[in-house]
């Protein structure tokens, strides 16, 4: 199978090409064409208007419609992608391959694709605020109140650096196309199939294929991407995030450093919300940046680790194919074992336990690849680095903490689970700049209400709202001064 580059809807094939294999046996899975970051300035500079014409050609609920038509072709349809069919079955087998990913994840995160789109009209009331769609296609209008509003588009396209380490995260972009603005995304290098296979879905469904670029490439392509595209959106790592702090035109998204704080109300009854813990930290295999990467409480700390470690030790490395597999391979030479051997550095610090280690080696190693077994530590303090650390895999810390310190000591969130029903820690809670998603409850920190944003509001982040005024049709023209 041969993934070309999509440059503004013209296939590219190109000599050079990257070929990925599957995870367990070498096998050959796909060709991908891979282009240079000169391309992508000459693309934009050519195409990337065009893009965001195409798309205002076409009624707002037009679009919708047609993009909800595109979430049901990517779930249950036989899609051309590069020079071959793709059923549901074999995307989710060569993702799979190529992503170490367990097929019933795989399937998961289609659902998730396929909600977000399927409810997109809803998504965008709620996002927008109520605002009338044609709004983003006119450049301004007149909202609920009568009175006149002006969104002045920030660039024709986004660009997207995406990554591989899970399916999920592309519900962030998927309203894109929704709000008039073009896409060009660089694939990630392990999982190029869901904004292939999302882009395929979206052209059948009538959506311009000029609207869409997709430019798989070595690093220097993301940096072009960056450069040239008004607004972007990259994901990696801590180093990644530091390095584009500040830089409006640029939404990172990082490690979520997310968390579950039991307060001193309700941790005595901490057995009762087990269940919303071993769900945040390992579903979706541990991999996403809302995984509870550390359980934050005063009391009770080594029972909670000790009542994590029984629930989440066991689990062990299953074939893909199996409906009951839980752990996703780390697909790079070499990754798992250095990622280990940085957690073992780590519990060797004072007040650190390991929790996990009476239930077998936590690393495990394949022929091709390597695999990390769910991982409990307690910390006394969160003074350890491994209280502050987050891993592509089912690891947490459970951390002792009184809980007039907690706030002060958590650090950035993505999202945090506060588990309290007192008026005061709520207060304070809701206050907490460090804290991005707050869940006021025993809420699972991997479920987001799709009607909110989840790091950011995308409109937001694509659009900037504008004072415009204009005459009435009874009045004088205005006086300009």
């Amino acid at each position: 199978m041969h993934l070309p580059a999509w440059r503004f809807g013209k296939p590219y094939e190109s000599l050079e090409r990257t070929q990925l294999v599957h995870f367990l046996t070498g096998a050959p899975v796909a060709e991908v064409s891979q282009v240079g970051g000169a391309i992508i300035g000459r693309d934009l500079q050519k195409s990337a208007r065009t893009a965001r014409a195409a798309l205002l050609a076409i009624d707002p609920e037009e679009i919708v419609e047609r993009l909800q038509t595109a979430g049901n072709l990517y779930a249950h349809g036989t899609l051309t992608v590069g020079d071959s069919k793709q059923s549901p079955d074999d995307f989710v087998k060569q993702q799979s391959a190529t992503t170490g990913l367990p097929e019933s994840l795989c399937r998961a995160n289609m659902q998730k694709n396929l909600f977000v789109l399927s409810n997109m009209d809803r998504m965008l009331d709620a996002l927008s605020r109520g605002l009338p769609p044609e709004v983003l296609w006119k450049g301004f209008g007149t909202e609920h109140r009568g009175v006149v509003v002006s969104y002045q588009a920030q660039s024709p396209v986004l660009g997207l650096v995406l990554p591989s380490n899970s399916p999920g995260v592309h519900t962030l972009w998927l309203p894109v196309i929704a709000l008039g603005v073009g896409l060009v995304m660089k694939p990630g290098g392990q999982e190029p199939w869901t904004p292939y296979r999302m882009a395929a879905a979206m052209v059948e469904a009538g959506i311009p294929a000029e609207a869409i670029g997709l430019y798989p490439g070595p690093t220097d392509v993301g940096a072009a991407i960056l450069a040239g595209c008004g607004r972007s959106m990259i994901f990696g790592s801590a180093k990644t995030v530091e390095q584009y702090r500040g830089n409006p035109a640029v939404q990172v998204h990082g490690p979520g450093f997310s968390k579950i704080l039991l307060g001193d109300d309700c941790v005595d009854g901490w057995e009762r919300h087990l269940d919303v813990i071993v769900e945040s930290v390992a579903a979706n295999s541990g991999r996403g940046c809302i995984n509870a990467s550390a359980v934050y409480a005063s009391r009770h700390t080594q029972e909670i680790a000790a009542a994590l470690a029984e629930r989440l030790g066991p689990i062990d490395v299953k074939p893909p194919e199996d409906p009951d597999a839980k752990l996703a391979a780390f697909t790079v030479p070499g990754a798992a074992k250095a990622i280990w051997e940085q957690i073992e550095a780590g519990l060797k610090a004072p007040g650190v336990t390991h929790a996990t280690a009476a239930y077998g080696p936590r690393f495990v190693e394949g022929e091709r690849c390597g695999w990390l077994r769910p991982t409990v530590v307690h910390c006394a303090s969160p003074d350890p680095e491994i209280a502050k650390a987050e891993y592509m895999f089912p690891f947490v810390s459970v951390v002792a903490c009184p809980q007039e310190k907690m706030l002060e000591r958590i650090g950035p969130t993505l999202v945090a689970t506060a588990i309290t029903v007192d008026p005061a820690f709520q207060s304070q809670l809701i206050d907490c700049t460090a804290i991005d998603r707050l869940n006021l409850g025993p809420i699972p920190t991997n479920k987001l209400d799709w009607l909110q944003p989840h790091e950011g509001n995308i409109i937001d982040f694509l659009y900037r709202s504008r004072a415009l005024q204009v005459p009435a049709a009874s009045s004088r023209p205005l006086q300009v001064v």
